[in-house]
């Protein structure tokens, strides 16, 4: 089954995303990971799956059980403390995503570079362009879209997948995670 992005416009070039059918596939990542991040968008927010769940209470519930820092961008940090989660850092989009692709960047701790971001909740294009950034500009760290819409740029990212699917999906992923 061939995967097309979500805004059929837009060209990747030859090198996709891997496909995540299986959620398990982001918690193995995870627990492989000595330096992940989470980068989290205002839609996130907005963004609501099924049974009143909007995408960010779950993207909150994960990051706390992998116990990884969180970027927050544009007004994200109110909905994530509302949520109980104080986000590590917020920055604009751009702005995360250029110090991810600096070799130079220490990380929000200084402690070195990261080796694999989470990224939800930007819009589609903004995305598509920060992910393609890192894919260029950044071989050492893998992506992850946490999305409901295939990102080509990711190194990993779901299919354009409906609501209740999508959080099926992500229930899943915190389940597989256990105690990092």
């Amino acid at each position: 089954m061939a995967v097309e992005p979500w805004q059929r416009a837009e060209v990747p070039g030859t090198e996709k995303a891997n496909v995540i059918r299986k959620p398990a596939v982001v918690a193995a990542l995870l627990k492989r990971a000595k330096r992940p991040i989470m980068v989290i968008g205002h839609e996130a927010a907005e963004l609501e799956l099924s049974s009143g769940t909007k995408l960010i209470d779950l993207l909150v519930e994960i990051a706390k059980k992998a116990k990884i820092p969180v970027v927050a961008t544009a007004h994200t940090r109110k909905a994530l403390v509302e949520r109980g989660l104080e986000p590590d850092a917020i920055m604009l989009a751009v702005d995360i995503g250029q110090r991810l692709a600096d070799p130079s960047w220490e990380g929000l701790d200084g402690q070195g570079q990261y080796d694999l971001v989470l990224i939800a909740g930007l819009p589609y294009y903004m995305g598509w362009v920060l992910m393609a950034n890192l894919k260029d500009f950044a071989p050492h760290l893998k992506v992850v879209c946490l999305d409901p819409y295939y990102q080509p740029h990711a190194t990993w990212s779901f299919p354009n997948t409906p609501p209740e699917e999508h959080e099926k999906n992500l229930k899943v992923l915190m389940d597989s995670l256990g105690g990092r």
